[in-house]
């Protein structure tokens, strides 16, 4: 009887997320190499090729596609059993700044949970402000956010670039100050200040047209032609579009994203690697 090695079977699932040996690597705190040693030590065991490897991709084989189903339910099967004997439930609290939690999200959090399918995941979406104010506090664990203050340490995990969306049918005359739609009314919200300043440097006049409560709304004013918003590119909701050479408006800085956390058990501390580590291959996809 073939009897399957846990960190094997794991190893295997994070190459097939990340498509990756690297990521999968960083992920799992190991190296490449070692990773490719339980790879190939799991394919002798099955005696099927898993992972197709090209110097330039990487790629399930027939096999090993559909194999990934099966190894999934052994991993959570596996954590199942080990958190019957935990002491207390692995709690994971993230928040992620509006113009971060792009359409991603959703992979993300799925790729924790077949990591770790017993941990729980409590997730918040707010203004960098908002989201450090509540690290400070201890209501959330980890952040991943815009780099605000360069003195506090944080680790850096990508880089987010902007524009200006408006709806297709948006309408303005250069001598009327520009209808803005910003997510906060905080003077020194980062998102805030990123727009104003530029169009002051650029001796454009503007207006406060529509305050957000979060993205969703921001994104809704911006569909309905309210006004002008700036979007990071990869959140910019269907049916709007990017303004800038049309209405001869500011090339807008981009905005370093940094991680901040608390102290972590080591069982979240695994988690959240596995969560940023993701995050980083899906912003470089």
């Amino acid at each position: 009887m073939t009897t399957l090695d846990v960190d094997a079977v794991k190893a295997f699932v994070m190459v097939a997320d990340l498509q990756s040996f690297t990521r999968a690597a960083e992920a799992l705190a190991s190296t490449q190499a070692t990773i490719s040693v339980k790879l190939r030590r799991l394919e002798e065991k099955l005696g099927a090729r898993l992972i197709e490897r090209t110097p330039r991709r990487v790629r399930l084989s027939p096999r090993g596609a559909a194999f990934l189903p099966a190894a999934r339910d052994f991993i959570a099967a596996h954590e199942r059993a080990i958190a019957e004997f935990a002491s207390a439930p692995c709690r994971l609290s993230l928040g992620f700044v509006d113009h971060v939690a792009g359409p991603e999200l959703p992979a993300l959090l799925a790729q924790l949970n077949a990591h770790d399918p017993t941990l729980t995941l409590k997730v918040k979406i707010d203004t960098t402000t908002m989201l450090m104010a509540a690290l400070d506090e201890g209501g959330l664990d980890a952040v991943i956010v815009h780099n605000e203050d360069d003195r506090r340490p944080g680790t850096p995990l990508s880089a987010t670039h902007y524009g200006w969306y408006a709806s297709p049918g948006f309408e303005w005359r250069r001598e009327d100050p520009l209808p803005l739609a910003m997510l906060s009314m905080c003077e020194t919200c980062p998102d805030r200040l990123r727009s104003t300043e530029a169009l002051e440097q650029a001796g454009l006049a503007w207006s406060e047209t529509f305050v957000g409560g979060g993205g969703s709304a921001l994104n809704l004013a911006v569909s309905a032609g309210v006004a002008v918003a700036a979007l990071a590119h990869r959140v910019a909701p269907p049916g709007v579009i990017e303004v800038s050479a049309k209405l001869g408006l500011p090339p807008l800085p981009p905005s370093q994203i940094i991680l901040h956390c608390n102290a972590l058990s080591p069982r979240a501390r695994d988690a959240l690697r596995v969560l940023t580590t993701a995050f980083r291959e899906h912003r470089t996809s």
